[in-house]
């Protein structure tokens, strides 16, 4: 337990109704900052850390009120903030008169919420209210107004704000049978409900029937990628990795880059070969072969690596850092790697590309053809390509031309 000595938070005062305007990166900053603190505060006392968690949540919403969230990245930044504070006042040791107080005050804040910033604080509701007999109380007091919001005469725009808390205090408290009954009113097949119908199947030991339900609620505008994502999850506990994988693994695992894609895929499917991984993903992605081509190269893939960045387009600069960068160690790879490179660049592509990046490109080129003894072959074939060059202003050609012979 805490000391009980007051503290004196440094967001608290950052945090007034209205206090950031119209600009998002303000506010961006003092969250993240708020975060910060409240972590750091909370491994030397996990009760001070929690109390400042509440506090937060409590006045996040009105201080962002007015902020401009059309890029979306003030209210992700709130989600990441909702998904690190509530695992602290979850694990906070509290007397349970203090753990009311901050059940009572978020709940409050979720009620005040006007945008909403903090329609993920619901989902955590079971794990806030730590023990199931909590949970079971706070549930008793949400299950009436989910079954009349869900209820086949309700008013059209009927919408309950709790009904995730009800649903995620259900399953603490281990009402699992009594969150399918409940599901079976849903006048939707929403995901964002019927996730805790695939939780209390899993809980029950019913994991075919998790997976089947789960599968049962794709349809236009649901989650795709995380219906797929709980989908292996289940298929993975239950020893099924070969299945998970052709089910699953690429619809499942996308993230913001080719390369981080593929990492992911072979971190958590350690007995798939790296090159089996590539080969499907590149299946997956017709037209977009050559954007495989630094995950290639990270797995040292490195035939493959060359023929995806000659199959499509692929970033000239990427192709570039890789002929820089493998002179030493892979100098023939660096060679076709530059090649590449000055090909897309011949053909037009690149974003602003300019000056510096054709001659670098050439340079490295060159530097690994020496390292791998056919600088005299390496430099006739980037001749012939570059007197082919017809795009545009043939801008290769003005920038190395006079190296080559060609002006």
């Amino acid at each position: 337990m805490s000391s009980g000595i007051k503290h004196k938070w440094t967001f608290r005062a950052r945090f007034r109704r209205y206090a950031f305007g119209w600009r998002s990166q303000p506010a961006i900053k003092r969250i993240k900052e708020a975060v910060s603190e409240i972590r750091k505060a909370a491994r030397k006392d996990p009760v001070l850390g929690g109390e400042g968690a509440v506090l937060f949540l409590e006045k996040i919403s009105a201080a962002i009120e007015r902020v401009d969230g059309s890029s979306g990245a003030i209210g992700t930044t709130v989600y990441n903030a909702i998904e690190t504070l509530a695992p602290i006042i979850a694990r906070a040791p509290a007397d349970d008169e203090l753990r009311d107080r901050w059940l009572d005050r978020l709940w409050r804040a979720v009620e005040e919420d006007k945008m909403p910033y903090l329609e993920g604080l619901p989902d955590h509701w079971g794990e806030l209210c730590v023990t199931p007999e909590r949970a079971s109380r706070w549930a008793d007091d949400f299950v009436s107004v989910v079954r009349m919001v869900w209820s086949p005469d309700r008013k059209p725009g009927d919408y309950f704000n709790g009904t995730s808390a009800c649903l995620s205090a259900l399953l603490k408290a281990g009402r699992n049978a009594e969150i399918m009954e409940l599901l079976e009113q849903a006048p939707h097949k929403f995901w964002h409900d019927r996730k805790w119908g695939v939780k209390a199947l899993i809980s029950m030991g019913r994991r075919g029937e998790a997976l089947r339900y789960a599968e049962n609620t794709r349809g236009l505008n649901q989650p795709a990628w995380e219906i797929a994502r709980v989908c292996e999850e289940i298929l993975l506990s239950s020893g099924m990795a070969e299945e998970a994988y052709s089910r699953y693994a690429v619809e499942a695992n996308r993230k913001t880059t080719y390369l981080a894609t593929f990492r992911g895929i072979v971190k958590k499917y350690p007995g798939k070969e790296p090159a089996d991984i590539l080969r499907d993903l590149v299946i997956s992605t017709p037209g977009d072969e050559g954007k495989w081509f630094a995950a290639a190269r990270s797995a040292g893939l490195y035939d493959e690596a060359v023929e995806l960045a000659n199959r499509t387009p692929c970033d000239p600069r990427t192709l570039t850092r890789a002929a820089r960068d493998m002179a030493k160690t892979e100098p023939r790879f660096a060679v076709e790697a530059g090649m590449a490179a000055l090909r897309w660049l011949v053909e037009g592509y690149g974003y602003e590309i300019t000056s510096l990046d054709v001659r670098e490109a050439y340079d490295h080129t060159m530097e690994a053809a020496g390292k791998a003894g056919c600088t005299s072959e390496t430099f006739t074939r980037i001749r012939e390509l570059v007197a082919g060059e017809t795009f545009g202003e043939c801008f290769v050609t003005r920038i190395i031309g006079h190296e080559l012979g060609l002006k």
